[in-house]
């Protein structure tokens, strides 16, 4: 492709109608002082770019520490970004005040063991949001809609006054998604909202996240580092790597065509039930160690551990280019 043509993921979706939200050169940097002579910046996210079609779900994928959960939360601006520019339904959303788009934007977090306040019944958790946002008229009314909420995520009336520890980790995590939903929201970031839960419990949740999604056209973010699961419930899946955003493509593209060294480690780790598929598929093991996002290497951040590298990726930290039509990669050698 000529790279007077080549798109890249802010630009790469033809109606802006169909965006519902932009992210922009995000970043997000933590400073820290270690002793009186040492300053440490840490960048949880670096420079990320990407758009989120309305009634899609994008998947973010990598390994513990990789800035998933901080990449979702500078969006929400539950943390301030550093910089970069989040844009929600055609507005720039940095600078305003939150409190009116927390009823178009909410979170599922991921333990719902410690998301949910132990001291309030179930009613007093879902209804906390219809109070601040005065969703309702009369009491009966507020009723009635935590007990649509509930049993939309199949929970039964007679749970209404029980409280979190009289519930098991999946009815946990029901109730969770509940509170997000009772504003009525466009887009949620699921915050590896099935990674606390039994496998069996996780395959009920994400069924249930995607028969709401049709119903009520949600849009999500859906954060995960089971790479199985993202394959199931997302259109498109970004790949994170200490920071950055190093592949993105279609569902099914990237896991049968992917181009980054490190997305084709983690598809390689992905267990196959046919034991002689198993046997006979090369896994694809990394060098060393993960690096410190403290002292990250210079260049490329996965070429200490990639059987790829070479001198160029030393110097300078490849672009996120197409390669293939709506297939991005930051990799010299996929360029």
């Amino acid at each position: 492709m000529n790279e007077a043509n080549r798109e890249t993921p802010e630009n790469s979706i033809q109606s802006e109608s169909d965006v519902l939200l932009s992210v922009r050169h995000l970043k997000k940097y933590f400073e820290s002082t270690q002793n009186v002579f040492r300053h440490i910046t840490v960048k949880a996210v670096d420079d990320i770019s990407f758009d989120i079609r309305r009634g899609e779900t994008l998947g973010i994928v990598g390994e513990s520490g990789c800035g998933k959960t901080t990449l979702g939360r500078c969006i929400l601006r539950i943390i301030e970004p550093t910089g970069g520019d989040i844009i929600f339904d055609g507005k720039r959303i940095n600078d305003v005040d939150m409190t009116p788009l927390r009823r178009k934007m909410q979170i599922v977090f991921q333990d719902p063991y410690a998301s949910l306040d132990p001291r309030k019944s179930v009613a007093g958790i879902i209804g906390e949001a219809l109070d601040i946002h005065h969703l309702y008229k009369t009491k009966e009314e507020r009723r009635e809609k935590i007990l649509h909420l509930m049993d939309l995520v199949g929970l039964s009336e007679k749970f209404y006054n029980r409280y979190p520890h009289e519930f098991s980790g999946g009815q946990r995590q029901r109730i969770g998604i509940a509170r997000a939903l009772a504003v009525s929201p466009e887009f949620i970031v699921c915050d590896e909202p099935v990674s606390a839960l039994d496998v069996s419990i996780q395959a009920q949740v994400i069924n249930m996240l995607e028969n709401l999604q049709e119903k009520h056209h949600l849009t999500y973010l859906f954060i995960a580092h089971d790479l199985a699961v993202v394959r199931h419930i997302s259109n498109r899946i970004g790949v994170l790597y200490l920071g950055h955003l190093v592949e993105l493509a279609d569902s099914n593209e990237l896991y049968d065509n992917p181009l980054h060294p490190y997305t084709k480690m983690l598809l390689s780790a992905i267990p196959i039930a046919d034991p002689d598929l198993s046997a006979k598929r090369k896994r694809i093991k990394a060098e060393g160690e993960i690096p410190s996002p403290i002292n990250p290497p210079s260049g490329c951040p996965f070429r200490t551990r990639c059987r790829e590298a070479t001198a160029e990726c030393a110097v300078s930290f490849p672009e996120l280019k197409e390669v293939s039509p709506g297939h991005f990669a930051a990799c010299f050698r996929c360029s």
